[in-house]
């Protein structure tokens, strides 16, 4: 049988309170058919919004991990021949192409250092000669190296240039101060099971109204049903979900939200900045080199692997030895990168030191 009795220190999937547990086990009746759910859903969509700074900006949540958001964007948004800017300085940054190539869109790939926040000058320049695009995506926290981009500065600039913006803020919302309606977000993307301590599951997004009015200008037919934003749009004035609507993910997740809005929210992003430092200045005490050279997240911390270790073998020594996971990277840093998440119900210093104290003891079992 499988059992995960281990604290879960990853980027993503976060460990869930016993109290959003127990809220998905309640009797959650038909949502579909009850009138009470959608003023239940419409009041969700409003707290959900206080961490994406969405006031004006339209936001929804839907039946499926956060991947399906960024499928869902690129889907109602690209028709064939659309160029589209791909900002990257990561392995999620630069993973949209996948997403946009197969409704039609051409992708121009605009690529930075994978160690430091995208370069706003570098962009500007990079836009003054082309800046001929529909739309363009950047990756708020590209969770494989744990960087931090300047979301507010890129999407000042894209819209100077008549860009619409795509963030993928999936594992920074929560943590770190985020303003959609401020920084002329159109669509801002999250998910349930990172900083906001729900299982995986479900999709959070902001659309703006230029968001809403593009995808209706459209001359072709969104070539998707499950990934149509559109449907959406109207759904709790017209008691008329999509499909339907997963309510016991929904009742768990209203609890989450409110677990962390029992706190101010911006407690809740200091909170994520101690982490940060805290991390990062253990690290550098057990003489462990980071990843990057700027552009720390909040919520994540990368550092190499310890010369004369493997990587493997220091996540499993601490998850059989001592019941704590942590994570290692992907693609070109698989095996060089390991990382600590410190996001929603573990952004504590009980849970954050006592990983750091396990990683140390580890690499002194591990020493050869």
């Amino acid at each position: 049988m499988y059992k995960a009795d281990y604290l879960l220190m990853t980027p993503g999937p976060t460990m869930v309170r016993g109290n959003v547990m127990h809220a998905r086990s309640k009797p959650f009746g038909g949502p579909d058919l009850d009138p009470n759910f959608f003023s239940f859903y419409k009041e969700l969509c409003k707290k959900t919004g206080k961490f994406f700074g969405a006031e004006e900006s339209k936001v929804i949540i839907m039946n499926g991990e956060g991947m399906l958001g960024l499928d869902a964007v690129c889907a109602s948004l690209t028709e064939k021949g659309d160029r589209v800017l791909v900002i990257s300085n990561g392995i999620f940054g630069g993973g949209f192409k996948d997403l946009i190539t197969p409704y039609g869109g051409e992708v121009t790939l605009f690529e930075s250092s994978p160690y430091k926040s995208v370069d706003i000058e570098e962009l500007s320049a990079f836009l003054k000669k082309d800046s001929d695009f529909k739309y363009a995506t950047i990756v708020h926290c590209d969770t494989p190296t744990g960087i931090l981009n300047d979301v507010k500065s890129i999407c000042s600039l894209l819209k100077s240039k008549g860009i619409i913006t795509v963030v993928d803020t999936v594992a920074a919302v929560g943590g770190v101060e985020f303003k959609a309606d401020e920084w002329g977000v159109d669509f801002a993307l999250g998910a349930s099971q990172k900083v906001f301590s729900a299982p995986s599951g479900l999709t959070i997004m902001t659309i703006s109204t230029l968001g809403w009015e593009t995808m209706k200008k459209r001359t072709t037919p969104i070539p998707s049903f499950y990934c149509n934003l559109l449907l959406w749009e109207n759904c709790v004035e017209n008691k008329m979900f999509p499909y339907t609507m997963p309510a016991s993910d929904l009742l768990g997740f209203n609890v989450a939200i409110d677990n962390l809005l029992s706190e101010t929210v911006e407690r809740v992003w200091d909170r994520h900045e101690e982490m940060r430092e805290y991390a990062i200045e253990r690290l550098k005490q057990m003489e462990i080199n980071l990843f990057l050279e700027s552009g720390f997240s909040p919520t994540v911390t990368a550092f190499e692997t310890p010369k004369g270790y493997d990587a493997m073998e220091i996540i499993n020594h601490m998850r059989e030895k001592y019941d704590v996971l942590i994570a290692g990277s992907y693609g070109e840093f698989s095996g060089k990168v390991l990382r600590i998440g410190h996001m929603g119900e573990n952004a504590r210093f009980d849970r954050v030191i006592f990983t750091l104290d396990i990683l140390e003891k580890t690499l002194a079992d591990l020493k050869k």
